[in-house]
């Protein structure tokens, strides 16, 4: 099969690209170029890098290391490598018989995403669970999430192509998936967040509705019937909100919880917790208001859970800023905190489905809850008791861990570490639910990533000055690694610091081939959670609102300069790199600074009142919070400031992507060529926000890569890559 990718007269396409020979350009009219990458011509490639990569053996024991400079170093770790490990986890859940069942992405299969379940028997093979006609996911909100639910031996799950739910019986291994939705001609609805309500047999799942307009849709919690053989249109349960989130049945089927928000706020802003009581026909006749009704309580309620007593827990930062586990006691509405802990029990609802934490045994005198919390940069496992308030840590090899799911006396836990990408660890508990007494990973984003051990930087958790007096912010620093080669000691290795996504979100210290990709050739990498960034608490979250493009801009100069400072990193070869929020706030630290020597942005924004404009509903406000003015709109958007510019970038897009549309590559691109600064543009056909395919993964690893050593970094890459023509300098 061949990769077409469409590019704007020296623009091109693809994210991790191939050899020399492997493209043949057509000029088409004066404006565009096409180019393809036949698959025999990948297979030529890919056998080049495994070469490469064999050839690349340890030294003898004694052997010195091996002079060269920082950047030219050879590696095993190569773009297929990473595109190959770039396998996503969609959530966990445990049959009817304990059997653990996982939703994974595959790259391989340009993006697509298949339920699998664990082996019958140890040493045996996985069973996909999705026929191959089909892939799980949901579109809700775009960013999606939540997209199955287990019960018993069956599964419904929204499939990717039509967005219908379907129902599917696991057990049987010539089960198809049956539809329980309507066809509407087009995927004009979507599903997230389902459960069985097994008093009516039927299942309850946030609905969103684009029939009446596709920016604007419409959002509410509806029940679909399983018992009728006839598909019929969904019930509305619950509607008038702008959001909704976390429908959860307590155990009797007579009450439901749920999240809701409104515009202007984003979730982790202000939200509500409500309880509704259903009716004997299934309605919900009387609802109230657990939290977040208070205009004097600023929280932001998430992630509600019914215990099997039926006592309703849930997280919020009401008081310390901290997401904290709370109880509602429903006699007189009131809610008791369980556990107070200056630390992040929860993260940020971008995606539905999370499920930080679990209520794994529930007596007449208390509950054990297994959950995580983010506190100073890692993650923390342990068992809270609810009556004596206590929480006693398990001791697991993860340092980073986001959700949990409840098996057979044992915890499925997805995280991962600094030499461990993203993985599920098994951990099995003691009689007593209090010790972890074995720890064995069940799935991986990456089977062989071990192999490169010796190879790995691990990441060092920083904390630099920012531009206010006394102010910290955070980071992790990886410095480049190899066993085998060294750079001079007058020479400091070239920086990439990456700006993440969100930007209300966090980056961790996880293991990332993407990070190793870079110091294990010699580049120093630096991940940075400017002021604004999730896991320090609501007031470190805070710093963002109303500085968007200041506070996470100066955030990122500073902590250059500090590694600067510090005697790790060039001064003159300092480079800014990130997607979607990030690739923001790499345009606008180019824009409006002059600390960076050169940047690529990924699906970045560049003019914010376009954003504004052209986004999808969920985030359509959001940027009002974070931006402030009419004046600050155009102040800080860096499509305004083109003259202010002043060093090369390279800009990777998706052309399906509905969060930040292709024009806004495309504005800033034309802009930038015609000012006369080396700048270069690559459209994928098939991508959206954030790249699924790898083939498009692997091309913008490897054109970064070499973009970065050509114009700032005075060395040759190891790596048979064949850039793509720049502008303004081929």
């Amino acid at each position: 099969m061949a990769l077409a990718a469409i590019a704007s007269l020296t623009r091109f396409s693809t994210y991790y690209s191939s050899s020399s020979s492997s493209l043949t350009f057509n000029y088409l009219f004066s404006r565009r170029i096409i180019f393809t990458v036949s698959a025999n011509r990948r297979q030529q490639k890919q056998q080049c890098c495994r070469t490469m990569a064999s050839s690349t053996t340890s030294l003898s024991p004694g052997q010195d290391k091996i002079p060269a400079p920082y950047g030219s170093w050879k590696s095993p770790i190569t773009a297929d490598d990473v595109s190959g490990a770039s396998k996503r986890l969609g959530g966990t859940a445990v049959d009817g018989h304990g059997h653990l069942i996982w939703l994974e992405s595959r790259p391989t299969e340009s993006g697509r995403a298949v339920l699998v379940k664990e082996p019958e028997e140890a040493g045996g093979e996985p069973i996909d669970i999705t026929p191959k006609e089909f892939g799980v996911r949901s579109t809700a909100q775009e960013y999606g999430g939540g997209a199955f639910r287990i019960f018993g031996d069956t599964v419904i799950f929204s499939n990717d192509k039509d967005q219908r739910l379907y129902k599917q019986s696991i057990d049987s291994k010539d089960s198809s998936p049956v539809p329980i939705t309507p066809d509407y001609g087009a995927p004009l609805l979507c599903f997230a967040d389902g459960v069985y309500d097994s008093r009516f047999n039927r299942y309850v799942t946030v609905r969103e509705d684009h029939r009446e307009d596709g920016l604007n849709p419409i959002t509410d919690i509806v029940a679909i019937d399983l018992s009728d053989q006839n598909i019929q249109e969904p019930k509305i349960l619950v509607s008038g909100s702008d959001f909704y989130a976390f429908p959860r049945i307590d155990p009797k089927g007579e009450r439901m919880a749920w999240i809701e928000w409104h515009h202007p706020n984003m979730p982790w802003d202000k939200a509500e917790l409500w309880v509704g009581y259903i009716s004997e026909n299934g309605d919900v006749y009387k609802r109230i208001c657990v939290a977040g009704f208070d205009p004097t309580k600023v929280e932001s309620p998430t992630e509600p859970k019914w215990s099997s007593r039926g006592e309703l827990f849930f997280v919020t930062d009401r008081g310390s800023g901290f997401w904290n586990v709370h109880k509602w006691v429903e006699s007189n509405n009131e809610v008791l905190e369980v556990y107070s802990l200056n630390a992040e029990f929860s993260r940020p609802l971008w995606v539905f489905g999370m499920n930080s934490y679990e209520i794994i045994q529930s007596h007449e005198e208390k509950n054990l809850i297994a959950c995580s919390y983010r506190q100073n940069g890692r993650s923390f496992l342990g068992i809270l008791d609810d009556v004596e308030g206590s929480f006693s840590l398990l001791d697991i090899p993860f340092t980073d861990i986001d959700n949990i799911t409840s098996g057979n006396n044992c915890l499925y836990v997805e995280g991962g570490s600094a030499v461990e990408p993203s993985s599920v660890a098994k951990v099995t508990l003691d009689g007593h639910k209090l010790k972890a007494v074995d720890f064995k990973i069940v799935w991986s984003s990456s089977h062989d990533s071990l192999k490169y051990k010796s190879y790995f930087s691990l990441p060092e958790f920083i904390e630099f000055p920012t531009v206010v007096p006394g102010q910290k912010a955070y980071a992790y620093y990886y410095p480049p690694s190899n066993p085998i080669y060294q750079a001079s000691q007058e020479e400091k290795p070239p920086l990439l610091l990456k700006s993440h996504g969100g930007p209300t979100s966090e980056t961790r210290g996880m293991l990332n081939l993407n990070i190793q990709y870079w110091t294990s050739r010699g580049w120093a990498f630096v991940d940075v959670n400017y002021g604004g960034s999730t896991g320090y608490g609501r007031e470190y979250r805070e710093r963002l609102l109303g500085n968007w493009g200041i506070v996470d801009v100066n955030d990122c100069c500073s902590c250059a300069r500090f590694l600067v400072d510090s005697g790790k990193a060039d001064e003159e070869r300092l480079c800014i790199t990130g997607g979607s929020a990030g690739g923001y706030t790499t345009l606008a630290a180019l824009a409006f600074r002059d600390t960076f020597k050169a940047g690529a942005s990924l699906y970045g924004v560049a003019d914010l009142s376009m954003l504004r404009a052209e986004t999808h509903k969920f985030e359509s406000r959001y940027i009002d919070n974070l931006v402030g003015t009419e004046k600050d709109y155009f102040e800080r958007s860096p499509l305004n400031f083109v003259d202010k510019f002043s060093c090369p970038i390279i800009l990777f897009q998706g052309l399906e992507d509905k969060v930040v549309p292709p024009d806004q590559a495309r504005k800033i691109y034309q802009a930038l060529k015609e000012k006369g600064l080396p700048v270069a543009l690559v459209e994928y056909e098939g991508e959206q926000h954030g790249f699924r395919k790898a083939e498009s993964i692997k091309f913008t690893l490897e054109q970064q890569m070499v973009f970065f050593a050509r114009l700032v970094g005075h060395f040759n890459v190891a790596d048979g890559i064949n850039p793509i023509k720049i502008d303004n300098f081929d």
